[in-house]
C-alpha cells in the first residue's frame, strides 16, 4: 500500500464547497477527522471512497479493494439477516474470511439469524464493523464507527482498531464526534470547518497544546502572537495556545492546562483570533 495523497481536492455543491484540500496520509497511521456537522468530513470520506465525483484535484494511493468501510449513513435492506449480509460481502470481496466474520459476531454477541430491522443502532454498528474487518483490508475508513455504542463496547472496538494497526502497513481514517476516542488512539488530527482544513497536526504536537483560563486583566498581559484562538465567556476568557511547555515558563503566574482534542476543536471553530 502506498501513501495516500490528496492534492487540491475540490467538491462543489449548490450551497457548500469542500476544499481545496491537501493531505498526505502515510501508511501505518491513524488519522482522526474532526469538525462540526456539515463541515465536510463525510464529503471528504465519500470522495476518498470514490462514492462521489470530485470537481478538481486528485486522490492517489487508495485501492477500494483494500478498504474496509463503516459509513454513518450506510444502507442495507432491513429484511436481510446478518448472515445474508455476510453472503453479499463474500461475493464482493475475494479476501472475505467467513471464520473471521464469525469470530467478530461472537465477540460482539450478534446472532447471525437476526434480521437487520431487529438490530439496535449499536448492534447494527457492530455488524458493520465486523463486515469492514472480515475481508482483511489494509485501510479502514470509518465514519462515526462508535456512534450508538456504550462505553464498554466502544473500548472493545478501539482495542480491535489498535490490533488492526499492529501491521505497520495498515491505515485508519476515522471521523468521529467522540473526540475521546481520538485522544486514545489517533496519530494525527485533521479538523475541517466549513469545507477547509483548519488543523493538521500530529498527536505529538497536539500534546503540547494548552488552555489558559483567566480574567480580562491577565488576558491583556498575554502576547497576542501566543494566542491561536480565544473565547470570551461571561466571567473569564478561554485561550488556546500551542506551545505549553515554553509558555509555562513565560507566563509563570498563569495555569496552563493540557488541551483535549475537544477543547482544540471548539476553540478553533468558535473562538476568535
Amino acid at each position: 500500500m502506498e501513501e495516500i495523497k490528496i492534492n487540491n481536492l475540490v467538491k462543489k455543491y449548490h450551497d457548500f464547497t469542500l476544499g481545496p484540500i491537501d493531505i498526505d496520509i502515510p501508511k501505518g497511521m491513524i488519522i482522526g477527522l474532526i469538525g462540526e456537522n456539515g463541515a465536510g468530513k463525510t464529503t471528504l470520506i465519500k470522495a476518498l471512497l470514490n462514492i462521489i465525483n470530485i470537481d478538481e484535484g486528485t486522490i492517489t494511493g487508495i485501492d477500494n479493494n483494500d478498504v474496509g468501510v463503516v459509513l454513518d449513513d450506510a444502507f442495507l435492506p432491513n429484511n436481510l439477516k446478518v448472515k445474508d449480509v455476510a453472503t453479499i460481502m463474500q461475493s464482493l470481496f475475494p479476501n472475505w474470511d467467513k471464520n473471521l466474520f464469525k469470530t467478530y459476531l461472537t465477540k460482539f454477541k450478534l446472532n447471525p439469524n437476526l434480521v437487520l430491522k431487529e438490530l439496535s443502532k449499536g448492534m447494527h454498528k457492530k455488524m458493520e464493523i465486523a463486515c469492514s474487518l472480515a475481508h482483511q483490508p489494509k485501510i479502514l475508513v470509518l465514519d462515526e464507527p462508535t456512534s450508538g455504542l456504550d462505553p464498554i463496547i466502544r473500548n472493545e472496538v478501539m482495542e480491535i482498531f489498535q490490533d488492526f494497526m499492529e501491521d505497520e502497513n495498515h491505515t485508519i481514517i476515522l471521523s468521529t464526534h467522540i473526540t475521546s476516542d481520538l485522544d486514545a488512539i489517533a496519530d494525527k488530527i485533521i479538523c475541517i470547518d466549513n469545507g477547509k482544513i483548519i488543523l493538521n497536526e500530529t498527536k505529538d504536537n497536539i500534546e503540547d497544546y494548552g488552555i489558559i483560563k483567566c480574567d480580562s486583566k491577565s488576558f491583556n498581559k498575554i502576547n497576542k502572537e501566543d494566542i491561536i484562538r480565544y473565547k470570551q465567556n461571561k466571567y473569564d476568557y478561554e485561550i488556546l495556545i500551542s506551545n505549553r511547555s515554553k509558555l509555562n515558563k513565560k507566563y509563570k503566574d498563569m495555569v496552563i492546562d493540557k488541551a483535549t482534542i475537544e477543547d482544540i476543536m471548539v476553540l478553533l471553530v468558535k473562538g476568535e483570533k
